[in-house]
């Protein structure tokens, strides 16, 4: 028996309304935790492609409203009902019940033609990559056309033949007679394997294939703003077709390194800043990390610990291009754990102006008390 479908929705840890915002956080957070690079577990791999799969879905907005009513397989399912224009959605019950060949469509006396498979890559980058923009070389594996056969399969100088059982069709039809009357179907011809060709003489190179594995390498531009999850689609860049079929497409998962010094929450940036007592108090201007460089921030008399100041415009570019997030800047304001003599008795005049008393004031205090407490 098969294994059970966990629940996109579960796999993700959101409600069912989820919003798109929702969804993108619950992602980029279980990608960052579950990513191969970083956990080295021996489930991270099939964890994350589970996450991908939920993230994708959901995401978008077609499958997630197929996904609500039907399942994981109304999704399937309506994937493969996007076919060519005309072409009917019930073209692949009809085949479920008599045996038609779904796939590379063809007509009589047409070579059959399979389109390329689609590949995926990820890539890993910094947030000070996606803050600016980058343009980035990756190199990946894929299937090419031979160039010696020029993808038939045959040697130079010669030509696949004609399969004399399907002669060309690649499908050999019969006919089935049953209890709602006589049926034509087909199946792939066993002898070509759909091909509709013989290769007498295979090409020295790829061996009859038509096709062999290289390393492609490509420049990829990825956009300000780009974020984990996010996804570029180089059209035709997939494996190549077979038998001169189209190319597949190559898409590249984008997944943003956390950082030592922000916290990214859409366009906008959280920091923290340490700042000492006498410049909480006093207020002054203070040095604060933004995503590629430094920048002042003018903190206010009476600054309390934990006060959050806005910086605009310094986080992260929309990558629609609609602005800039903001930088947050929460303060911390830090106690020196050691003092100098001098220092020591500065504190204990401001405490005094203060109306304060000291530990140490209030220790000798008690002590006095307890000497002379009793005495007349």
């Amino acid at each position: 028996m098969a294994a059970q479908q966990r629940d996109y929705y579960e796999i993700l840890g959101v409600a069912r309304n989820a919003s798109a915002e929702e969804l993108k956080r619950a992602y980029r957070n279980l990608a960052k935790k579950y990513h191969p690079d970083i956990n080295k577990s021996a489930d991270s791999s099939d964890k994350f492609k589970e996450i991908q799969a939920a993230y994708d879905t959901l995401n978008d907005e077609a499958k997630r409203k197929r996904y609500d009513r039907y399942g994981v397989e109304g999704v399937n399912a309506g994937e493969g009902f996007a076919g060519a224009a005309g072409e009917s959605p019930f073209g692949d019950i009809f085949d479920m019940f008599f045996g038609q060949q779904t796939g590379a469509r063809r007509g009589p006396g047409t070579e059959s033609v399979l389109r390329g498979d689609d590949l995926r890559e990820d890539m890993e980058l910094t947030l000070e990559e996606v803050a600016s923009g980058v343009e980035k070389t990756i190199r990946f594996p894929r299937m090419e056309t031979c160039d010696t056969c020029n993808g038939n399969g045959a040697k130079p100088g010669t030509n696949p033949d004609t399969c004399p059982q399907c002669h060309g069709q690649g499908q050999v039809r019969f006919t089935q007679n049953t209890l709602l009357g006589t049926f034509h179907s087909a199946q792939p011809c066993n002898r070509c394997r759909g091909t509709g060709k013989i290769i007498a003489n295979p090409c020295g190179v790829c061996s009859g294939a038509g096709r062999l594995r290289k390393t492609r390498e490509r420049s990829v531009k990825i956009p300000a703003g780009a974020d984990t999850g996010m996804r570029l689609r180089l059209i035709g860049e997939g494996d190549a077709g077979e038998r001169g079929g189209p190319s597949g497409d190559l898409y590249i998962v984008l997944y943003v390194k956390d950082h030592e010094l922000f916290e990214r929450r859409g366009n906008d940036l959280f920091t923290q800043a340490p700042i000492s007592f006498a410049r909480a108090a006093l207020g002054g201007i203070i040095q604060v990390p933004i995503v590629n460089g430094v920048e002042d921030l003018k903190i206010p008399e009476g600054t309390q610990s934990g006060q959050t100041f806005t910086m605009r415009g310094k986080g992260i570019p929309d990558i629609n291009g609609r602005g800039k997030g903001d930088e947050h800047v929460v303060v911390h304001v830090q106690v020196p754990t050691k003092l100098t003599a001098e220092q020591r008795e500065i504190l204990k005049q401001f405490a005094a102006t203060m109306g304060e008393k000291t530990q140490e004031t209030h220790e000798k205090g008690n002590i006095l008390g307890r000497l002379f407490g009793h005495q007349g």
